[in-house]
């Protein structure tokens, strides 16, 4: 990187996206998209974790009834 290029490059046809010179990497500079994605992001993994204890649960009960049904 030259002392003339600047740090941060802008994508074309991206307002809020820059590009690090220095690294290469793409940067977002919209805070809010980029908080949206997190939320949405922590919503998703609570749901899969939620729908891994129902699934874990079910299991479970599934076990608990077939070691009924052996008994008789």
């Amino acid at each position: 990187m030259s002392t003339e290029e600047p740090r941060f490059l802008k994508v074309e046809g991206h307002s809020y996206l820059v590009r690090d010179t220095m690294s290469n990497a793409i940067i977002n500079q919209n805070t809010t998209e980029f908080n949206n994605y997190k939320n949405q992001k922590q919503k998703r993994d609570i749901q899969k974790n939620r729908i891994d204890q129902i699934e874990s649960d079910v299991s479970e009960i599934k076990s608990l009834l077939k070691q009924l049904l052996d008994k008789d």
